[in-house]
C-alpha cells in the first residue's frame, strides 16, 4: 500500500445533488479511483476507522452531522474491500450510537458488520504544548478516514478537515474539547496549532467531506442546511480545504487553521497549485453561501457547565429508554 507521489496533493470532487444511497456509493467509488484506487488507502484484514463528524443525536435533516448515507457508503466500500469497518467518534452530547440510530443508521451499519465505538480511553500527550487525551481507539486504528461535514463555524470561520479530527479527543467526561476551548480559547495561533497539531498525530490516510448539503450561518450546530451538491476527497487537510473555499466563496487566508497549518509547514504550500480531477467547477459553485456571525473562540465557564448539564441530560434519556425497552 502507498499513495503515488502525483495523488499526495490531488482532490477528487465529485457532483452529487441527492443523498441516494447507490449515487453516493458510486461518487466515492468513482473518487477513490481517481485518487489511485482504494487499495493505496487501506487493504484486506485492516481495521479502519471511519471517523464522521457526530455532535449530538438528531436526524439528518439538521445539517449539524456527516449524512448517514456517506458514512455508510465508506464502511460498505471498506468492507468490500475485506477490511474492518469501525465507525467512532467522540460526540458533544450523546453517544456514537445515540447519533448514528437518531441517524437511522446505527441497525444498517451493524448488518453490514460494522463496529460502533466511542472514541475514549484517553491515552495523554503533548501536541502543540497542550497535554491532551487522545483516544487510545483511535490511536490504535490502522487506518483512519476522517469524514467531516462542510460547515461554517462561527469560531473558526469555517470547517472542512482538521476540525473534524479534534473529535478524537477524549477525556475529562467527556468534555475536553470544550474545556481546550476555555484554556486556549484567547489565543487563536495556539489553539488552531493544537488542532492541526491532533490531525498530524492520528495522520488520516484520507478526507471525505460531505459537501451535498452543507451548513451555512450559524454552524457547526445552529446554522442552516445549504445545497452545495459536492463531495470532496483528497489526502491532503490544506489542498481539501481551499477546494472547500473555492466552492463556497470563502478565502483561506480568513481560515485561522489554514493559517496556522501553513506555519507548521502541513499539507500543500498556499502558493502551490492543486490538482483537481472529477467534476470541474465555477468558482463559487454556491453563490452567496451565508458565512457565520464570529463569536468568542473562548468558551465561559458557564457554558460548559452548561454543555456538562446537557451531556448528563441526553445519557440518562438514553439509559432510561434502553431499560423501557428491555422491560
Amino acid at each position: 500500500m502507498g499513495l503515488p507521489e502525483t495523488h499526495q496533493h490531488t482532490v477528487a470532487v465529485k457532483r452529487c445533488g441527492a443523498y441516494d444511497p447507490q449515487t453516493v456509493y458510486v461518487a466515492i467509488c468513482r473518487q477513490l479511483e481517481l485518487l489511485g484506487g482504494a487499495d493505496c488507502y487501506f487493504q484486506k484484514g485492516q481495521r479502519v476507522l471511519i471517523k464522521p463528524n457526530l455532535i449530538v443525536p438528531k436526524g439528518p435533516d439538521t445539517p449539524a452531522q456527516t449524512h448517514p448515507e456517506v458514512i455508510y457508503a465508506m464502511a460498505r466500500i471498506v468492507k468490500e474491500m475485506g477490511a474492518y469497518p469501525v465507525v467512532g467518534d467522540s460526540p458533544a452530547w450523546g453517544t456514537t450510537a445515540g447519533c448514528l440510530k437518531a441517524l437511522g443508521i446505527g441497525e444498517r451499519l451493524r448488518e453490514l458488520g460494522a463496529e460502533i465505538v466511542n472514541l475514549n480511553q484517553p491515552v495523554r500527550m503533548n501536541i502543540a504544548g497542550a497535554n491532551v487525551g487522545i483516544s487510545r481507539l483511535a490511536l490504535e486504528a490502522d487506518v483512519i478516514i476522517n469524514m467531516p461535514k462542510l460547515k461554517a463555524h462561527q469560531q473558526l470561520g469555517a470547517t472542512f478537515a482538521f476540525k473534524n479530527m479534534y473529535g478524537c479527543m477524549c477525556g475529562m467526561a467527556g468534555k475536553e474539547k470544550a474545556y481546550w476551548h476555555f484554556a486556549r480559547g484567547d489565543d487563536y495561533d495556539a489553539f488552531c496549532r493544537m488542532i492541526v497539531g491532533i490531525y498530524q498525530k492520528l495522520s488520516p490516510a484520507l478526507n471525505i467531506i460531505d459537501g451535498i448539503v452543507a451548513m451555512e450561518g450559524q454552524g457547526p450546530i445552529s446554522g442552516e442546511p445549504r445545497d452545495v451538491g459536492y463531495l470532496i476527497v483528497g489526502a491532503d487537510p490544506v489542498a481539501c480545504e481551499r477546494v472547500c473555499c473555492d466552492l463556497i466563496g470563502f478565502d483561506p487566508a480568513n481560515l485561522p487553521l489554514l493559517a496556522a497549518a501553513e506555519k507548521m509547514d502541513v499539507g500543500i504550500a498556499a502558493d502551490e497549485p492543486i490538482n483537481i480531477v472529477g467534476d470541474t467547477f465555477t468558482k463559487p459553485a454556491c453563490l452567496d453561501f451565508k458565512p457565520a456571525i464570529q463569536t468568542p473562540l473562548r468558551f465561559t465557564f458557564p457554558r460548559i457547565c452548561k454543555s456538562v448539564a446537557k451531556q448528563c441530560m441526553i445519557l440518562l434519556k438514553t439509559l432510561f429508554s434502553f431499560r423501557k425497552s428491555k422491560a
